[in-house]
């Protein structure tokens, strides 16, 4: 049963279907958890996952049940040179090359890892096997050394080149997004601003931290998306160095470097943020321009021009329609005979006599004479 998930699982890895090969290799495994050859199997599942602890995991399993299994050590070397485990790495490598002399994939990664460490110390290993080696080897040197085992072999190491590698600084950083910008903050407490220098390019971040007494602090990834590098910044506090990077495009980053995995970039659905919008009011119908209904209305009161005799009319009009035949003849009465001073509605008061001019106060009447 274990056998043919295990030949399952081999094809959907062919197939490139890794998480399925994943799951199958497990279950094999669950079945029978001393098969080296599943396990060294299951690593490398978990290196094209980007699992790379559990990749080295399995290795070790396997390695154990197996220790002349050298894909086992191929696979362990390669997850630990990917967590940054250099050293580890080349000692790994170095007892797999010994089951496999002629296999240039664990040369090519040996010397992979060597590189890697001579950067870590700031090349001072390559300068002292160039340069200090060939005088410890001489009785009259009174050069003091250290030795490091790397598997079957040991390494002589000046004290200084330890102290060194010991002063390296290290920091910790973290990321979040925003819907326009990615968020970076840098660990490093107490750094005075004039030491830290940031570079912005346009898929390329660099970060220098200068502390003295210890080598430069260098963070320079490739990052997961494009970003705006004039519109970028960063600020230096009291327990961090934050870094703002504004996104070429609203996606979230589902990492901060880049990586040749496959990933679909989710869309940020967000509105432009130059672009004001104006209110809008419900209707029950349809959308309705309230400005330009309003600057209709306006205007056509503004042209409305009646003569006296119109205007009085409408107004009139306007008035009776919601009146009975005794309040408009009370109107009508009072308005006229008054000569436009009185407007009363009892018919009753002025039905029976003469309704007198009556002007406003400061002003007097007076007769037009024709």
């Amino acid at each position: 049963m274990a056998t043919d998930l295990g030949k399952r699982a081999k094809e959907a890895f062919v197939d490139d279907n890794f998480d399925l090969a994943l799951d199958l290799y497990t279950q094999a495994l669950d079945l029978e958890s001393g098969n080296a050859d599943i396990l060294a199997a299951r690593a490398q599942a978990n290196l094209k996952l980007g699992n790379f602890t559990e990749a080295v995991a399995d290795a070790n399993r396997a390695i154990e049940l197996d220790p002349s299994m050298t894909k086992a050590y191929l696979r362990k070397g390669i997850a630990c040179i990917k967590l940054e485990e250099f050293q580890t790495a080349k000692t790994t490598l170095e007892a797999g090359v010994l089951l496999a002399p002629g296999d240039s994939r664990f040369t090519k990664l040996i010397n992979e890892c060597d590189y890697f460490i001579a950067e870590e110390t700031n090349d001072l290993r390559k300068e002292v096997r160039r340069n200090v080696l060939p005088s410890t080897s001489s009785p009259s040197s009174n050069r003091t050394t250290t030795e490091v085992v790397n598997g079957s072999q040991s390494t002589p190491v000046l004290p200084d080149l330890v102290n060194e590698v010991t002063n390296k600084p290290k920091y910790r950083h973290d990321y979040y997004n925003t819907p326009t910008e990615v968020v970076l903050t840098i660990f490093a407490k107490g750094i005075p601003a004039k030491n830290v220098s940031v570079d912005f390019g346009e898929q390329i971040l660099s970060v220098i931290i200068d502390i003295a007494g210890k080598e430069q602090y260098n963070l320079q990834p490739r990052l997961f998306g494009k970003i705006i590098p004039e519109k970028c910044r960063f600020e230096v506090l009291p327990s961090k160095v934050e870094i703002r990077l504004l996104k070429a495009e609203a996606i979230t980053w589902t990492s901060l470097e880049y990586s040749d995995k496959k990933t679909v970039p989710q869309k940020i659905n967000t509105l432009p943020a130059s672009k004001e919008q104006r209110p809008s009011y419900p209707s029950s119908k349809s959308k309705i321009d309230w400005d330009k209904l309003e600057a209709q209305v306006k205007k056509e009161e503004k042209e409305e021009k009646l003569d006296s005799d119109a205007s009085l009319n409408k107004f009139f009009q306007d008035i009776y329609q919601d009146y009975d035949d005794d309040v408009r003849r009370a109107m009508a009465k009072s308005f006229v005979e008054s000569n436009g001073t009185v407007l009363s509605t009892n018919w009753n008061e002025v039905g029976s006599k003469k309704v007198e001019s009556t002007p406003p106060d400061g002003m007097e009447l007076k007769k037009w004479e024709y």
